[in-house]
């Protein structure tokens, strides 16, 4: 929001009449106790804009936990069949996007930037192995370990903070680090196996978090996405015509409801997008952070209850131990506003 400022005239128009006033008005003390130290409330419009930032953040974390549902309505087509199909519609969805709203001088300069397009590149890669992961767990019964990957992200986020970009842990995030190893530890036991699906999809969308923090406010959300999909695009489209030559294909073969459902993917990639960018631009990060939890949070209770996926006690003994680490986090992370305080006040 931007505040207007006043002019000098006006500003000195209206310190005149103050000082009029106050010279006239009867002396009064001032407010004494709890009254005198209640902060004023937020302005009605900081307000609004918090609600409107809670709605879009809850509407893009809500749309990306229904999307199991999804991909099982598009059923027979495999999870390269339809990331591919992802990429190609996103791509024109995004066109017709930038084409209504009238915003491709913004993609185009974008486009021009050589080392940003590389690094959208390198971003897009990240996160097509992230949907492949995702695409391929889901419909293989291994919807709860996808769950759990992104119930780990937060961890390996700084993880990775600590080993790319040097930066130091607190004591509570060594904590919430150490229960999650350990919570690691549990699951691989009661899989029998490491949980690469959970650990892939967690260090993919991690890595491609930290690619995008580089690229920071130098292109906005469907300029980024654009860029992303059309560098994977004319490997999509070699995909979904092989797929077609060697007969496995099932977008042009199994009617044209089946074709529109994987058209739709392009929209449904896109809008929680926008929704994030403009819920990301509204609220502080703390904010944010916590409504992360809503995706695989559903994504959890689908595997559950709607695809009828196991839990073994062990399973969810290695759960609470990631939940528990999560909570420190949390607790971590909500302090940081009142250790931030306390550090100016300390004049560090």
């Amino acid at each position: 929001a931007h505040v207007s400022s006043s002019n000098g005239t006006g500003a000195e128009r209206s310190a005149s009449m103050s000082a009029t006033a106050s010279s006239q008005a009867p002396a009064r003390s001032a407010p004494q106790g709890p009254a005198a130290q209640a902060p004023a409330p937020p302005p009605a419009g900081r307000r609004s804009e918090n609600s409107t930032g809670i709605l879009f953040g809850v509407g893009a974390y809500v749309l990306w936990g229904l999307l199991p549902l999804y991909f099982v309505l598009l059923v027979p087509a495999g999870a390269v069949e339809i990331v591919a199909s992802r990429i190609v519609f996103s791509l024109v969805f995004c066109v017709a996007l930038l084409t209504t709203l009238r915003s491709w001088k913004a993609t185009a300069a974008a486009a021009r930037n050589p080392r940003l397009v590389a690094t959208l590149s390198g971003a897009a890669v990240l996160i097509a192995a992230n949907w492949l992961t995702y695409a391929w767990a889901v419909l293989n019964e291994h919807a709860v370990e996808a769950a759990l990957g992104y119930f780990i992200n937060p961890l390996v986020s700084v993880l990775l903070g600590v080993v790319i970009l040097k930066e130091k842990l607190r004591p509570l995030q060594w904590v919430a680090m150490s229960v999650g190893f350990v919570a690691v530890l549990v699951l691989t036991f009661a899989y029998g196996t490491v949980p690469w699906v959970a650990l892939a999809l967690a260090f993919s969308f991690g890595l491609y978090g930290l690619v995008k923090k580089g690229v920071g406010g130098k292109v906005d959300a469907i300029s980024s996405l654009t860029i992303e999909t059309a560098a994977l695009t004319p490997i999509a489209a070699g995909v979904l015509i092989w797929l077609s030559l060697s007969g496995t294909a099932t977008i042009l073969s199994n009617g044209a409801a089946h074709f529109w459902l994987l058209a739709a993917s392009g929209i449904i990639t896109a809008v929680p997008l926008i929704f994030f960018g403009a819920a990301a631009r509204r609220l502080p990060l703390s904010t944010v952070g916590m409504l992360q939890y809503l995706a695989p949070t559903l994504q959890f209770i689908i595997a559950l209850a709607v695809f009828k996926e196991t839990m073994p006690p062990e399973r969810w003994a290695g759960f609470g131990l990631i939940w528990l680490a999560l909570v420190i986090l949390t607790a971590d992370m909500m302090g940081g506003p009142r250790r931030n305080r306390l550090l100016r006040a300390a004049g560090v």
